[in-house]
């Protein structure tokens, strides 16, 4: 009962759009109404408010972050082992996916996985963003840092957490990072996915 319990409050906090919390804090529209429609920090950056897209990654990051750290603590007290706090980390993540409060409808999970990541292995996490930096950096494609970025984790996530649970967990988050971008992926081959543009503007109007 009480891994059933702790999976399910992962799965709440999940829930929560940090996207569209920080749009509703700095008087931005719903990020779903203009853009990709997607309640994500690449989205929000859209908006020409950096403070805001900011706030969303370091809300979304941090809710992956904090609830695989806080099932490793609960699991001695409440006598749960690694399996249950892996299924945390994916129930966080799938709670940004597809959150209760929003009609299932959320974002794309690039900044969920590297709270989890990084709560999972330091060091995969360090090598994922790395990754990303580099690829938006050199490509301006956010869709495409955040997809070898997945991979990547993928790869280097064996050597660092072994076979075990955990790995079975990021394994799962970057597969389903990788599905979610499948339009992105469609728009990158036929040369019209939208590149990264940081200049600051003016929130584009609610649809």
């Amino acid at each position: 009962m009480a891994s059933l319990l702790c999976v399910i409050g992962a799965y709440l906090i999940g829930s929560v759009s940090f996207a569209i919390v920080a749009s509703w804090i700095f008087g931005l529209p719903d990020p779903r109404s203009y853009g990709s429609g997607n309640p994500g920090a690449t989205n929000v950056l859209r908006s020409g408010k950096r403070m805001a897209a900011a706030c969303t990654l370091l809300g979304d990051a941090a809710k992956g972050f904090v609830v695989v750290l806080l099932s490793r603590h609960l699991a001695p007290v409440l006598g749960f082992g690694e399996a249950t706090v892996a299924a945390c980390a994916l129930a966080v993540f799938l709670g940004h996916l597809y959150p209760l409060y929003f009609g299932f409808k959320g974002g794309k999970g690039v900044s969920t996985a590297l709270g989890i990541l990084l709560a999972l292995s330091p060091w995969a996490a360090l090598v994922a963003l790395a990754v990303f930096i580099a690829v938006a950096a050199l490509s301006r494609y956010a869709s495409l840092a955040s997809i070898l970025a997945a991979l990547s984790a993928i790869v280097v996530s064996p050597m660092l957490l072994g076979w075990s649970s955990d790995l079975g967990a990021v394994v799962l988050i970057a597969a389903l990072v990788v599905w979610r971008h499948r339009a992105n992926i469609q728009r990158l081959q036929s040369g019209t996915e939208t590149k990264l543009n940081l200049r600051q503007g003016s929130a584009p109007p609610a649809a």
